[in-house]
């Protein structure tokens, strides 16, 4: 998935996740302000997206609904989205990445049946994914003072430095 970029990093007990505000339409900016990062479950539980837009509200909407059925288990509630996801026709269409937080741990959930739990609690999507990524494991190593906000917000200027898919509109929303 392009055209943005969304990280979360869990770190000295505390969890950040962060998108710029850029949506593109082709080679072109069609706005510069979207907000791609979610609270969900009364606060307790941060989700964020890249891909198309229409598509990634249908899957945090359809997230929030496993999310009730579940009792608010993340896990839970991402493994039974990505099984629907996977075998839906509907779903299987879609076309959208999300990155799910909650105090104690970090998903990535894919249309192709994975729920992923990042090793070095730091995950990353979207077209500067692997820019924010590096810049947040090298931060976490080499500046652990930082909190988890400050790696997730320098990560993300970093990205929109380097990826023209990216900008420095960031909304960063913390547990």
């Amino acid at each position: 998935m392009h055209a943005t970029t969304i990280i979360a990093v869990l770190h000295n007990g505390q969890v950040a996740i962060g998108g710029d505000g850029q949506a593109t339409m082709g080679n072109t900016i069609a706005k510069s302000n979207v907000k791609k990062i979610r609270r969900l479950q009364d606060g307790k539980i941060l989700a964020g997206f890249a891909g198309s837009t229409a598509d990634a509200f249908t899957l945090i909407e359809r997230f929030e609904e496993k999310l009730s059925a579940f009792g608010g288990n993340m896990k839970r509630a991402a493994i039974e989205l990505a099984k629907d996801w996977r075998t839906d026709r509907f779903l299987r269409r879609l076309e959208a990445m999300l990155i799910t937080a909650s105090k104690d741990e970090i998903l990535i959930l894919s249309g192709t049946g994975d729920v992923l739990e990042p090793d070095n609690q730091v995950a990353a999507i979207g077209s500067g994914s692997m820019y924010a990524q590096s810049a947040a494991l090298a931060l976490r190593k080499h500046a652990p003072h930082l909190s988890a906000e400050e790696i997730v917000r320098e990560s993300l200027n970093i990205a929109a430095d380097i990826c023209i898919y990216t900008n420095h509109n960031l909304v960063i929303e913390k547990l």
